[in-house]
């Protein structure tokens, strides 16, 4: 099965193994780590391990974390996709920005295709997406795409917000 999204403006491509460098550089962005990683700098090892999770994930499940590149210049802003986080069910919408590409729409553009990706192809019956309480930017991309808030819970010791989207 072929793992490549478009949309208008932009390309999904899942992160292959050989991409763990470029993952890592984005991650450890000052931006992008704020909220992703508790502003934490991961260790490289830890970018290589996600990869190499994420080969196997698209192989055997046909989920993982795309980069995201524009169409008219492959230059790279960013990634999405789906990933397991706090002991869900079913992996949940993760997305990475860099700053310079933030309120362009870019955002929304990309999490509009994981849903359409999750419901079409995945046949999930719902997509969670969870947010720290202080991030505000991701809670408005959130309740653009039609998700709903869910529920509050304390995770890692921070306030988590989740919001909820249902197949329909």
């Amino acid at each position: 099965m072929r793992h490549e999204l478009f949309t208008e403006r932009l390309v999904l491509t899942p992160f292959r193994y050989k991409d763990y460098n470029l993952f890592h550089q984005i991650s450890i962005d000052p931006y992008v780590r704020e909220f992703l990683w508790d502003d934490e700098i991961i260790p490289l090892e830890a970018a290589k391990e996600i990869m190499r999770e994420n080969e196997s994930h698209f192989e055997k499940n046909n989920f993982g974390i795309w980069k995201v590149a524009l169409k008219e210049t492959d230059e790279i802003i960013g990634f999405t996709g789906l990933w397991h986080f706090f002991h869900e069910p079913q992996p949940q919408l993760i997305y990475a920005l860099l700053k310079q590409f933030t309120k362009q729409g870019y955002a929304l553009e990309f999490s509009k295709a994981i849903i359409e990706y999750s419901f079409k192809t995945l046949d999930f019956e719902y997509l969670i997406a969870a947010t720290d309480e202080p991030h505000l930017e991701s809670q408005k991309v959130a309740k653009r795409l039609g998700m709903k808030f869910h529920e509050k819970r304390i995770e890692d010791d921070k306030p988590t917000l989740f919001f909820k989207i249902e197949k329909g």
